[in-house]
Protein backbone atom coordinates (compact mmCIF):
# COMPACT_ATOMS: atom_id res chain seq x y z
CA UNK A 1 0.00 0.00 0.00
CA UNK A 2 1.42 3.24 -1.20
CA UNK A 3 1.86 5.61 2.11
CA UNK A 4 0.05 9.28 1.24
CA UNK A 5 2.55 12.48 1.79
CA UNK A 6 0.96 15.60 3.44
CA UNK A 7 1.89 18.38 1.59
CA UNK A 8 4.14 20.89 3.48
CA UNK A 9 2.97 24.27 3.07
CA UNK A 10 5.88 27.41 3.57
CA UNK A 11 4.99 30.87 5.11
CA UNK A 12 6.06 33.73 2.94
CA UNK A 13 9.73 34.11 4.95
CA UNK A 14 10.23 30.33 4.64
CA UNK A 15 9.65 30.79 0.69
CA UNK A 16 12.31 33.67 0.26
CA UNK A 17 14.60 32.10 2.36
CA UNK A 18 14.37 29.55 -0.85
CA UNK A 19 14.23 32.33 -3.22
CA UNK A 20 15.64 35.50 -2.03
CA UNK A 21 13.94 38.38 -3.66
CA UNK A 22 12.30 40.91 -1.47
CA UNK A 23 8.71 40.37 -0.43
CA UNK A 24 7.05 43.30 -2.91
CA UNK A 25 8.96 41.61 -5.92
CA UNK A 26 7.74 38.18 -4.39
CA UNK A 27 4.08 39.24 -4.72
CA UNK A 28 4.50 41.33 -7.65
CA UNK A 29 5.86 38.12 -9.81
CA UNK A 30 2.16 36.39 -8.15
CA UNK A 31 0.49 38.76 -9.59
CA UNK A 32 1.43 38.64 -12.49
CA UNK A 33 1.77 34.89 -12.70
CA UNK A 34 5.51 34.24 -12.73
CA UNK A 35 5.69 32.66 -9.60
CA UNK A 36 3.32 30.32 -8.05
CA UNK A 37 -0.31 31.21 -6.26
CA UNK A 38 -0.76 31.25 -2.76
CA UNK A 39 -3.05 28.98 -0.60
CA UNK A 40 -5.17 30.45 1.37
CA UNK A 41 -5.43 29.50 5.31
CA UNK A 42 -7.19 32.31 6.68
CA UNK A 43 -8.93 36.04 6.14
CA UNK A 44 -4.92 37.46 6.26
CA UNK A 45 -2.66 34.26 5.96
CA UNK A 46 -1.34 32.60 2.99
CA UNK A 47 0.84 29.55 1.97
CA UNK A 48 2.82 27.72 -0.63
CA UNK A 49 3.30 24.30 -1.39
CA UNK A 50 6.74 23.91 -0.70
CA UNK A 51 6.77 20.76 -3.59
CA UNK A 52 5.86 24.41 -5.97
CA UNK A 53 8.68 26.12 -5.12
CA UNK A 54 11.10 23.20 -5.49
CA UNK A 55 9.64 23.57 -9.24
CA UNK A 56 9.91 26.93 -9.39
CA UNK A 57 13.84 26.56 -8.29
CA UNK A 58 14.22 23.77 -10.75
CA UNK A 59 13.06 25.56 -13.69
CA UNK A 60 15.22 28.69 -13.00
CA UNK A 61 18.06 26.57 -12.74
CA UNK A 62 17.76 25.17 -15.61
CA UNK A 63 17.07 28.06 -17.42
CA UNK A 64 20.20 29.70 -15.96
CA UNK A 65 22.14 27.01 -17.61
Amino acid sequence: MEELKTPRLLRIDQVLQLYPISRSRWYAGVKMGEFPEPIKLGERSVAWLQSDIVDLIDKRRMKDT
